[in-house]
């Protein structure tokens, strides 16, 4: 048995994205009465149940959200109607408004459209976002008191505010009012504004408690015209900037997210803001036709604006604002200039809109190239000083000179995923001041964790799955331990893997268009409203290369009754595992190729792991099969030093015991991951077996007992 077992032993493993997958509990039956009423197959309806529906009455108000009834913003925002009062005395006395907006797309979508609804109320406004580089998030006293000199009367935020206690006090002191319109996360402390407009400050039952920053001015911006009964032409233009910023904010697609994105992807094609289809055509979602096109074609300073864009009128959907449209004004918010933004959303000129929508596109192609040598570089950083302590911390805080701070949000992201634990990522102001991001994973929450560590910072704000943070530099070995310190409070060693949520299992036959077409019924998707993730077991790899910046494409093959089916699959960023082993278990997401004007399905890959039906008997599991007329225990020398081990009855079957000269155990049970080490099971550490420290004893003594019972 030994010869069979040490060649597999001796294998290099193969590299695999290093995930945890948690696939739904399939409920067969109840999918198959909800597919009966609803008229859909028993996958979409499980996906249904997966996402908390689960009668008729529900999946209808899920699939027809137009079919809701929707209560009254004024009777759901207790500050609304005070809001709505004082910009109506605003106009009516031509007092200045100015808005204090982000340089995120939520904040730029939110300000230019409260700057179009309010111009076409008759409002005199005008706005300010503070620097990304010298001032960071949210409103400040320097904004402040140049609003005060320029004879401003009232301050209206947007997609920040909430955490600005002494700008906002020091607004009052100057006599200006001020309304906040904001969704992150509740401070201790709420600023001295005449008015507040937050969605966590209203029940979490509302179908309103999940908009975004956007939200909340469309929503202000609505009220205010119906109150002025000015609303012709003014809701559809609003529509569209509330679906980009809302998308691209990564807010929840439920209660009224869902019904007003629902709305926008329609109208976004046929928009007739210049700056919407100007960022379109750049982008290119879809495919464009030029019209009446002026005598300077596409060159000159007049360009393309002096011929009309149409975009073929179908619907949009999320991931064409959050992979294409989104980040083009995240990019310029990130590294250029936001004005650009606000005057490619506010303005009605098609030659200026073409203009900027064109500098929005360069300064997204310098953000890419920023992002890339960022990443590389953190990655190297934190292979050299973090990667063997990670398990003991629980939570990366990477800080690094010469880093641009308007992209290290997304960098944080990627070490995300790669290392499958909380990351703090910051760079230095200057010799004092550090200024960051931070990205979390489910069981992390990174509002709490900058809570947590409220003493040692400066400005901070932000909610469960990211944030924002200053700090004075001398305070970078308390906040890495203080982090460290809440990161073990509320995490297990199990938490630290990616997790993917698996959705259902789908052989290759039963995807096809029909179920494609099915699956659009759950559309729009985003956060809340994921899109389906499906698996399938023991795929061939037939085909595979890299393309473009180290991703894989592949073709994939099942054998299902001796018939094969075969789909193209992409993998995004998979560089780090080329070439892929023959045969797998995979996790995708559906997606549809217009190549050359034909429809196709392909998989978007986001996990691959070795084929569990490849390995009828895996060699680690043969040891607890074998049957023995005495116990299996024996002692083995492991690193000089003397072990004993043993394989041991348990509650669920057997279990492997390894025990060190100094009276420590380590379990492990067959098919788990996840072992125990202590002296007794009352204090025993939850481990990951798969660290090279302990699956190399574990393999140690595995041999030594599967050579005990070859002798016997």
């Amino acid at each position: 048995m030994l010869d069979r077992i040490a060649p597999e032993l001796s294998k290099p493993r193969q590299r695999l994205p290093n995930q945890r997958w948690q696939i739904h509990l399939q409920k067969a039956e109840l999918a198959q009465k909800l597919a009966i009423t609803t008229n859909l197959s028993p996958i979409v309806a499980q996906l249904l149940i997966n996402r908390g529906i689960e009668t008729p009455e529900q999946a209808q108000a899920f699939l027809e959200p137009e079919s809701l009834n929707l209560p009254s913003p004024l009777a759901e925002f207790p500050d609304l109607a005070m809001s709505v009062e004082l910009l109506q005395e605003a106009i009516a006395s031509q007092s200045k408004i100015a808005i204090c907006g982000d340089y995120d797309a939520d904040g730029m979508t939110s300000t230019a459209l409260l700057l179009r609804s309010l111009r076409s109320l008759g409002a005199q406004v005008d706005y300010a976002i503070p620097s990304r580089m010298h001032e960071g998030y949210g409103i400040n006293k320097r904004i402040v008191e140049e609003f005060h000199s320029e004879g401003v009367r009232l301050i209206l935020t947007v997609d920040n505010g909430i955490s600005a206690y002494e700008p906002i006090a020091r607004a009052k002191e100057l006599g200006l009012s001020v309304i906040i319109t904001d969704h992150h996360d509740i401070p201790q402390k709420l600023p001295p504004a005449d008015a507040i407009l937050n969605p966590k400050l209203i029940a979490e039952s509302s179908p309103y408690r999940g908009v975004a920053g956007v939200g909340v001015a469309y929503i202000l911006a609505v009220s205010l015209a119906q109150k002025l009964e000015k609303t012709k032409g003014l809701i559809q233009p609003m529509l569209a900037l509330f679906t980009l910023g809302t998308i691209a904010d990564l807010a929840p697609l439920t209660g009224v997210n869902r019904r007003w994105v629902k709305r926008g992807l329609k109208l976004l094609p046929k928009s007739q803001l210049p700056g919407v289809q100007a960022l379109i055509q750049v982008a290119g979602v879809q495919a464009t036709e030029a019209r009446e096109q002026g005598k300077k074609g596409a060159g000159g300073a007049g360009g393309a604006g002096e011929g009309k864009l149409r975009v073929h009128p179908k619907s949009l959907k999320p991931e064409d604002i959050g992979f294409r449209l989104g980040p083009r004004i995240n990019a310029v918010g990130r590294i250029g200039d936001p004005l650009t933004v606000i005057e490619l959303l506010t303005t009605d000129d098609e030659g200026m809109a073409l203009e900027r929508a064109m500098q929005c596109e360069q300064a997204n192609t310098s953000r890419q190239q920023m992002c890339e040598q960022i990443e590389q570089e953190a990655i190297a950083y934190v292979e050299s000083q973090f990667v063997s302590t990670l398990q003991q911390d629980r939570v990366l805080v990477v800080i690094q000179s010469d880093w641009h701070h308007g992209v290290i949000g997304i960098v944080a992201s990627r070490l995300v995923e790669r290392y499958g634990v909380p990351v703090f990522i910051g760079t230095y102001e200057d010799e004092e001041l550090i200024r960051g991001s931070a990205r979390g994973i489910p069981e992390f929450n990174i509002f709490a964790a900058l809570e947590y560590c409220h003493d040692l910072l400066g400005k901070y704000g932000g909610h469960k799955a990211a944030g924002g943070f200053s700090f004075p530099s001398a305070n970078l070995p308390g906040l890495r331990s203080r982090l460290c310190e809440f990161a073990n409070q509320c995490l297990e060693l199990q938490h630290l893997k990616p997790l993917l949520k698996i959705d259902a299992q789908a052989n290759f036959h039963q995807i096809n268009q029909e179920l494609y077409q099915q699956l659009n019924s759950l559309h729009p998707c985003g956060i809340d409203n994921p899109d389906p993730i499906f698996w399938t077991s023991n795929v061939q790899v037939v085909e595979q290369q890299t393309i473009g910046k180290g991703h894989i494409k592949t073709t994939l093959s099942q054998t299902i009754d001796g018939q094969q089916y075969q789909f193209k699959a992409i993998a995004w960023r998979w560089r780090d595992y080329f070439p892929l082993p023959p045969r797998l278990d995979i996790a995708y997401k559906l997606r549809e190729n217009h190549f050359n004007g034909n429809p196709s399905l392909e998989l978007e890959l986001l996990g691959a792991r070795l084929a569990q039906e490849q390995f009828s008997e895996p060699s680690n599991l043969q040891l607890f099969h074998i049957t023995s007329p005495k116990p299996l225990r024996t002692t083995f020398k492991y690193n000089q030093r003397q072990y004993t081990c043993g394989v041991y009855p348990n509650n669920s079957g057997k279990e492997l015991r390894i025990k060190n000269p100094d009276g420590k155990v380590l379990v492990m049970q067959p098919g788990r991951t996840i072992g125990l080490l202590g002296t007794s099971r009352e204090d025993a550490l939850e481990i990951d077996l798969s660290l090279p420290v302990y699956d190399s004893i574990i393999q140690a003594a595995m041999q030594a007992l599967l050579a005990l019972s070859s002798e016997s």
